[in-house]
């Protein structure tokens, strides 16, 4: 999978690009995809980057976009219901798509593999893409915004994350079948109102979120991560690297994991404010965090139906290092 590096880029055995394995531009791969319900693919200098004819009318759970401040549930985030999606055909290794232009806009698309973004400023709505995301290659981070989509195998494990790794803005979306949620190895990632149900493989670590050699401005704010079907875990909230500079973590409500909130080594302003987190969900404890630099206010200790509604009374969740 992308995140665990394995797809081959441009110039190694599938044949794309340039001999050193840089980005050719000579062979983009991919342009902008339209913003009509019938999705289309500018001309392209590669007849694989081409979407096939099918169409599909998808059914999942999800009718429509969360309410201004609601709970996000399988059932009012992801990719909308009934979206009727086109499916773009592999550019590169298989069913791997990759995109090149800077600005790409991909809606109402299918993707069954991964994809692969060398580009700045691509926006991915009303998608769905089995694989995983991941916007740095070669040493070189680019940017994207991902909404109303959904992420992930519907069946089956990947171990690796589902979406990173910097400068991207991730609204309403649900990753599933992904071992590791999101990756956080940059700057500038916003990550709101949406989804992750985790599970894991043997040997795996798996996480909600979890920061990797990150930089400054993580915001992870309205978004339920649920760890508990995944065996082999660190924690839905794991935070730890010592390059966060101005972490917020807010409204979010968490359950799984060796310790369920883990923050700990971040600079600057550093707040976890308002969380709820399920009571004994966990394996060893509920929090491990450096309590004297966190802003640490309102986070509670919960119950919950099987539709995420806090149910019956809460308790104060202090802070513990």
């Amino acid at each position: 999978m992308l995140a665990s590096c394995k797809i081959q880029g441009p110039g190694q055995a599938s044949g794309h690009g340039s001999a050193s394995g840089q980005p050719d531009p000579s062979s983009e791969g991919s342009a902008a995809v339209s913003t009509s319900a019938q999705a289309s693919v500018s001309p392209s200098a590669s007849p694989s980057a081409k979407p096939s004819s099918s169409k599909t009318t998808t059914k999942p759970p999800n009718s429509g976009s969360t309410q201004a401040g609601a709970r996000p549930t399988p059932a009012n985030v992801g990719l909308p219901k009934g979206t009727q999606l086109t499916e773009l055909a592999g550019n590169i290794d298989g069913n791997n798509y990759r995109v090149q232009k800077d600005g790409t806009v991909l809606d109402k698309v299918h993707i069954k593999g991964d994809l692969l973004i060398t580009a700045f400023n691509v926006k991915i709505t009303n998608s769905q893409i089995d694989g995983g995301i991941i916007d740095e290659y070669a040493g070189k981070d680019y940017s994207f915004s991902i909404s109303d989509s959904t992420v992930g195998p519907a069946t089956g494990c990947v171990g690796a994350p589902g979406i990173g790794e910097s400068d991207f803005t991730a609204t309403r979306v649900i990753i599933r079948g992904h071992g590791d949620g999101f990756r956080a190895s940059g700057n500038n990632i916003n990550i709101q109102s949406s989804y992750v149900h985790l599970c894991s493989n043997p040997g795996d670590h798996s996480d909600g979120i979890q920061t990797y050699m990150t930089g400054k401005g993580l915001t992870l704010n309205n978004t339920v991560i649920d760890q508990r079907d995944a065996k082999d875990v660190t924690a839905p909230i794991f935070i730890v690297d010592k390059g966060t500079v101005d972490l917020t973590v807010t409204n979010n409500l968490v359950m799984g994991g060796t310790y369920s909130i883990q923050v700990k080594n971040a600079h600057g302003t550093v707040i976890v404010k308002n969380n709820s987190l399920v009571d004994h969900s966990w394996i060893y404890g509920p929090v491990e965090a450096d309590c004297g630099s966190i802003q640490w206010e309102g986070n509670k200790l919960v119950q919950i139906d099987d539709n995420y509604n806090i149910v019956g009374p809460t308790k104060d969740l202090p802070c513990q290092g």
